[in-house]
């Protein structure tokens, strides 16, 4: 939860529930879509990562998961930008359904969505990951909705991505010294 909260901070996603407050200015619409699109999408995310664990062995998952975490490191130092185009699909759907449609799509392929596959595949319940990944997404993502793009403007970014990607990259190291069979 307190990763994927921290690396959403200044993701692409929480611009749109920026943009999407700003368009629609009706917030509970806004943030039942978000929750439903982030429940699919993790969800999705959170089976691929359990399969992952049925298909390779522990050592192959191991090397996996650990430079994947290292790779969320770096990936989550990169500003995101939102694309103009996103927040104008399925307008005529209504606040609720451009939401849902608009959230879930920026989400694919995003660094939370590829970080609830990679800690799926590595904590043995996947559901509690989705659970804790969807709250860390509402966590960074109902204030949004909220406060706006004016308060965006005070968060030091840079720090908060250095946290994120900081965690990634223990996670990773963490992974690959396989320090989970020293506890055990």
């Amino acid at each position: 939860m307190g990763v994927v909260a921290l690396a959403e901070i200044g993701d692409k996603t929480q611009l749109l529930a920026f943009v999407l407050a700003a368009r629609f200015k009706k917030p509970r619409p806004i943030i039942a879509a978000i929750f439903c699109a982030t429940i699919i999408n993790h969800g999705l995310a959170g089976a691929l990562g359990a399969w992952i664990t049925s298909m390779l062995t522990p050592e192959v998952l191991r090397w996996v998961i650990g430079l994947s975490f290292l790779g969320m490191a770096v990936w989550t130092m990169i500003p995101d930008k939102i694309e103009e185009e996103e927040t104008q699909v399925a307008r005529h759907l209504g606040v609720f359904g451009a939401t849902l449609v608009t959230f879930f799509m920026a989400e694919m392929g995003d660094k939370t969505q590829i970080a609830t596959v990679a800690m799926a595949a590595h904590y043995p319940n996947p559901v509690m990951v989705v659970v804790g990944t969807t709250l860390g997404m509402l966590i960074a993502d109902v204030p949004a909705v909220f406060v706006g793009d004016r308060f965006s403007k005070k968060i030091p970014m840079k720090l908060v991505h250095s946290i994120a990607a900081g965690m990634f990259a223990l996670m990773g190291v963490l992974a690959l010294l396989r320090v989970d069979a020293w506890i055990k």
